[in-house]
């Protein structure tokens, strides 16, 4: 494991008051080089690097937390594995890379929350690769990297939630994850992810949150490259996603009062390139999204303010090539905006909707496959789409939207 942070604060306190000011301005970078010969079990790698980071929680009490974060500095994350001979056990690769990371709990409590994340003219990196060609991973591989600028996440049990989240990256976003291999006789499952921004908000038994939300998106670009090649694999798969601003919520036991707004200048970019001479199964996905809110209710009552501007470019492609095998998925998502809200399906749930979209970028998305020799079944999908709003109550209940 290797872990580097800048800044790290843990805070744990009842009917009280959290004051934090955190401010990184040089690099944070950490790397992980690994040669291994004829592993006979696990090879495994979990390696992070952190800008500023912050914890709090609160129990059967009340915590006002108030904070600030500014990354200035690159974040940067690199894992390199070199595997020869027979590795016989699984190989396990996980790398990230955050500029901003703040975590916040109540549990049968009230949590106050003003918070502000900036990240600026910098890098957020990280990269994963398996780079002999020769290698056999007889145990199969899970790699995955991730690349964040900002993340707010909270959550809790019996707990009220309100108040302001804010995040703004100037940064270029990217991750990228690479195999290649001469033989994988197992399930083999290549992931990149990068974020902008990210909020998510998970609060369960009578619960209820009121927050605004604010995101902002400026660096030159957020993108997530797959690229995992086997000569010969039983069952290989590929999955990119970049997403400039995302904000998840959801809640149970009480009420849900939103206000989401969200801007994207920055180009968003997803590739997948899955290739395999002989193969069983072999998927490559690939998705990428300006701006996502997705905010579910499992109770009564649901309200939702969303603006969205997304100007930034999506392209998002996903490619297969192989000779001999049997099936093969291949599948491309591509979205400017995106907005899903829901409320209980078992109870008289109401929605009251709000929704502004503007997308002026280009949304593209592309799938190519290619067989040279025979196999049993191809699927194919692409889906490129500028703004996308989903609102429901399934059962009983009433919605409304303007």
């Amino acid at each position: 494991m290797c872990v580097a942070a800048a800044t790290e604060v843990l805070a744990q306190q009842q009917d009280s008051r959290v004051l934090n000011n955190q401010l990184q301005l040089g690099d944070v970078i950490s790397g992980v080089t690994l040669n291994v010969e004829d592993a006979a079990g696990e090879v495994a790698v979990d390696n992070a690097a952190q800008g500023n980071s912050l914890s709090g929680s609160v129990q059967n009490g009340s915590l006002d937390l108030s904070s600030s974060q500014t990354m200035n500095g690159n974040t940067r994350a690199t894992t390199t594995v070199e595997a020869t001979g027979d590795t016989e056990g699984p190989l396990n690769l996980q790398t990230q890379a955050r500029g901003n990371y703040l975590a916040a709990g109540a549990y049968g409590a009230d949590l106050t929350i003003e918070a502000s994340q900036v990240v600026g003219p910098s890098e957020v990196t990280a990269s994963a690769a398996q780079t002999n060609e020769a290698a056999r991973l007889l145990g199969g591989t899970s790699m995955s990297t991730t690349a964040i600028g900002n993340t707010t996440s909270i959550g809790g049990t019996g707990a009220r939630v309100e108040g302001l989240v804010s995040q703004r990256s100037d940064a270029g976003v990217r991750s990228e994850s690479f195999v290649v291999s001469q033989y994988i006789p197992a399930t083999g499952e290549v992931i990149a992810t990068s974020i902008g921004n990210t909020i998510a908000a998970n609060s369960t038994a009578a619960s209820s949150q009121a927050l605004t939300l604010r995101q902002r998106q400026a660096g030159d670009a957020v993108t997530a490259n797959v690229s995992a090649n086997s000569g010969n694999a039983w069952d290989l798969a590929g999955r990119a996603r970049a997403t400039a601003n995302q904000s998840v919520l959801y809640n149970q036991g009480g009420s849900v009062v939103v206000t989401a707004d969200q801007s994207n200048l920055s180009q968003v970019r997803a590739s997948t390139v899955v290739t395999a001479y002989d193969y069983g199964a072999a998927t490559a996905n690939a998705a990428g999204t300006g701006n996502e809110v997705s905010i579910g209710n499992n109770d009564r009552y649901l309200e939702i303010d969303n603006s969205q501007v997304n100007s930034g470019g999506v392209e998002v492609t996903s490619e297969f090539a192989g000779a001999y095998g049997y099936d093969v998925r291949v599948g491309v998502e591509a979205t400017g905006n995106a907005v899903t809200g829901y409320a209980c399906s078992e109870c008289d749930g109401q929605m009251v909707i709000s929704n502004d979209q503007t997308n002026s970028g280009n949304v593209s998305a592309r799938a190519t496959t290619r067989i040279t020799g025979s196999g049993r079944s191809v699927v194919t999908s692409a889906t490129a789409t500028g703004n996308s709003g989903t609102f429901y109550v399934s059962g009983s209940g009433n919605s409304s939207g303007n």
